[in-house]
This record gives structure tokens, C-alpha cells and sequence, in this order.
């Protein structure tokens, strides 16, 4: 718990942590106040008021990645290092922090996404509503993506050590690279829907049906699998090169 309270106090010493976080609440937020305004809410539902998660998740990615990389870039790598010989017990205590982080942001934004759609919509939604154990799952699942996700911005990191590429990765994995997997030829829409963040949003849309449509994608819970299956293997390959390569 030391280690994982020095990580905290390393953590919110630069602005970067809070600009992000108010990042993610506003694209969260804001994109419940959209579907929770247009057409007097009518069009709204539980799974449409978590949208803003497509953008908060890769924002919340940038904050864990850069809780790695600015170490690199500023040369404390070195100092946490001769302080604490046990390189994995840094991975891990940088992990922890910025998961449960993640934890309580999706949770908190999920619910405050949720009840803003909902007051602003009023009655005019009736698919907005928290009934059954798939829309308990929807809201508060982003939880769960937000901090598996840390565990892959931490990873991808440390491998990278460099600022500009890890944020470049975090973003444009979810937002580009899967998404054009599935125009390769045959096998693409066939493999796209199971790749790390596809997979992810079939836990927080319902699986074989998301807010856009039918997929060939995972069930919720072969989707979460995935995702935290990939998370794992990054993390441990990040662990190993951390533990073979100077600081």
C-alpha cells in the first residue's frame, strides 16, 4: 500500500491527471445531455446514455499511459528504481492505482451519465430504465472497461516509454485501427468484432446487439474475457522487457 500511495501522490502532482479526468466527464456527460435532449428524449435508452464512454475510455487510456511516460521523460524512472530495486513490484503498484482509478470513474460516470439522459429525457424514454441485471451491467460495466483498460495504457507504456507514441497507440487502436480490420477482405468483419475493444463494447451493449445494430460479435461476457485476456498478455510482456531493459 505504500508504494501504491507514493504512485498517487506521483500521479496528481502534475495538472496532466486532472485535465484528463475533467476530459473524460465531459465527453461522458455531454453525450448524455445530447441523447437525453434531442427529440425530447424520446430517442434515448440505457445503452444510448453510456455512449460517451466511446470517447471517455480512450481519454482515460492517455491519463494511465502518461502516468508511465512522463517518469521516462523527466528521468524519475531512474530515482523510483534505486528506491525500490523490485521492478515489478513499481509495475504493480502503478497498475493498481490507476485501476481502481479507472474503477471509480467508470462507476461514477456511468450512474451521473445515466440519471442526467434520464432527467432530461423524463417519461418520454421508456427503454431507459434500470430493470434488469443487463442494464445494471450497461451502466456499470464501464467500471470494469475503465480499469482494464489502465491495466493496457500501463502496459503499452511501458513498452513504448515515450509519450507522444503511447498516447498515439491508445487512441488510434480504438478509434482507427480495429475499426479498418474489418475491411480486409473476408476474414475482417469476421474477426473485427473480436478484437480487444470491439469485444469490450459487446460487454457494455448487450453483445450480438449494440445501440447501431446487429453484430457477429462475442456475447457480454466472451467480450469482457477478451478484453481482459488481451490486458494480461500486454501486461506481462511489459513486465518482462520492464524487468530486461535500463531504466
Amino acid at each position: 500500500m505504500t508504494l501504491v500511495n507514493v504512485e498517487r501522490i506521483k500521479l496528481f502532482t502534475t495538472r496532466s491527471p486532472y485535465w484528463c479526468l475533467a476530459a473524460v466527464f465531459v465527453a461522458v456527460l455531454g453525450f448524455a445531455v445530447i441523447f437525453g435532449s434531442v427529440d425530447g428524449g424520446r430517442q434515448a435508452s440505457t445503452s444510448v446514455s453510456q455512449l460517451g464512454f466511446n470517447l471517455g475510455l480512450p481519454i482515460f487510456m492517455v491519463l494511465a499511459a502518461l502516468a508511465v511516460t512522463t517518469e521516462y521523460r523527466f528521468g524519475t524512472i531512474r530515482s523510483t528504481f534505486l528506491a525500490v530495486p523490485q521492478r515489478p513490484k513499481v509495475l504493480i503498484a502503478k497498475t493498481v492505482l490507476l485501476a481502481v482509478l479507472g474503477g471509480v470513474v467508470g462507476v461514477v460516470g456511468g450512474l451521473a451519465a445515466y440519471s442526467l439522459t434520464k432527467t432530461l429525457a423524463g417519461d418520454a424514454s421508456t427503454d431507459l430504465q434500470l430493470s434488469t441485471g443487463a442494464d445494471y451491467r450497461i451502466v456499470l460495466g464501464h467500471g470494469v472497461l475503465l480499469a482494464v483498460g489502465a491495466i493496457i495504457a500501463v502496459a503499452v507504456a511501458t513498452m513504448v516509454r515515450q509519450s507522444a507514441g503511447a498516447i498515439a497507440i491508445v487512441l488510434l487502436w480504438p478509434f482507427l485501427a480495429e475499426q479498418l480490420f474489418s475491411l480486409i477482405p473476408t476474414i475482417g468483419p469476421k474477426v473485427q468484432p473480436w478484437l480487444p475493444f470491439s469485444a469490450a463494447n459487446a460487454f457494455v451493449s448487450g453483445g450480438s446487439t449494440s445501440p447501431f445494430g446487429p453484430t457477429n460479435g462475442p456475447t457480454p461476457i466472451q467480450g469482457l474475457l477478451v478484453f481482459v485476456g488481451s490486458a494480461v498478455v500486454l501486461w506481462v510482456l511489459a513486465l518482462v522487457l520492464l524487468q530486461r531493459r535500463d531504466a
